[in-house]
């Protein structure tokens, strides 16, 4: 809120941000052009909500159709050890950097083998927001209906199962309240684009691909990524679960660079790449 200096303050600030699909949106949040070309708050603000500003406007002001993708990876470019225990790789700051990114999605995305191994309830808990839709994508039918995506009813859920053997059983047969069976007819319909269009045909245009690595990298490899959130934490596992893997480039010139911009979060550091239109 605005405290009685009048100086806004970093909750009143989210709260503002949360609102902001569109230009017009920005002016009666508060915010107003700076001499630079940027936005800052109109009246005075701690510097809490100034980063806020910063670091979520871009993502805010992205349009009703955009992809995006968040990795939390030790120094060494693992995402959990060898056991796959990644309590925690990032700290709470990146924690909370994560629930506000699921606040501004529509959909947040996993792939099958980590619903199987984290049991996720990818719901925005350390930060005021909405959940999205939990999309779980899984052609094999791997995810047993125990998990908590498909009983906690905390959020809408949207199973995404292939079209053949018992798991497609289980799809017709029901599960339950809150969760919707989108059934794909082949291993092509699972590829990113085309999954980004058939949610965006059922109003999920924001879409947070968030896990695992083999998820976010196939998004990434196959262009199917606006921007990606990287977060590398000052730990080495020597070997475990990796983050980004794909086919990559012979020699360093074609190598992939992104615009980034960097932040600190805590101890850990933030990428956020800049990828371009799919």
């Amino acid at each position: 809120m605005t405290g009685r200096s009048g100086i806004l303050d970093a909750a009143e600030a989210w709260e503002r941000l949360r609102g902001i699909r569109s230009e017009p949106d920005t002016e009666a949040a508060g915010l107003v052009r700076s001499a630079d070309g940027g936005r800052r708050w109109r009246q005075d603000a701690s510097p809490e909500a100034e980063m806020l500003a910063d670091r979520y406007l871009p993502l805010c002001l992205a349009g009703p159709h955009f992809t995006f993708a968040q990795l939390g990876q030790s120094l060494d470019g693992f995402i959990a050890t060898r056991t796959g225990d990644a309590d925690y790789v990032t700290g709470e700051e990146d924690r909370l950097h994560l629930h506000r990114l699921r606040a501004l999605a529509d959909a947040v995305v996993v792939g099958a083998g980590t619903a199987v191994a984290d049991d996720p309830q990818l719901t925005v808990r350390a930060c005021p927001g909405d959940n999205p839709v939990r999309v779980v994508l899984d052609p094999h039918g791997r995810v047993p209906l125990t998990h908590r995506v498909f009983t906690d009813g905390s959020a809408p859920t949207l199973w995404v199962v292939g079209a053949a053997g018992e798991h497609h059983k289980a799809a017709a047969d029901g599960v339950g309240d809150g969760v919707d069976v989108l059934v794909l007819p082949d291993s092509d319909a699972f590829a990113p684009g085309r999954l980004v269009q058939a949610l965006a045909r059922r109003g999920l245009g924001r879409v947070l691909i968030e896990g695992g690595g083999v998820t976010v990298s196939r998004f990434l490899h196959e262009q199917a990524l606006h921007r990606l959130y990287v977060t590398v934490a000052p730990v080495l596992l020597g070997d475990g679960i990796p983050g980004l893997r794909f086919a990559g480039q012979p020699v360093m010139r074609d190598a992939l660079r992104p615009p980034v911009r960097r932040a600190l979060l805590g101890e850990d550091t933030l990428f956020e790449l800049e990828l371009g239109t799919p």
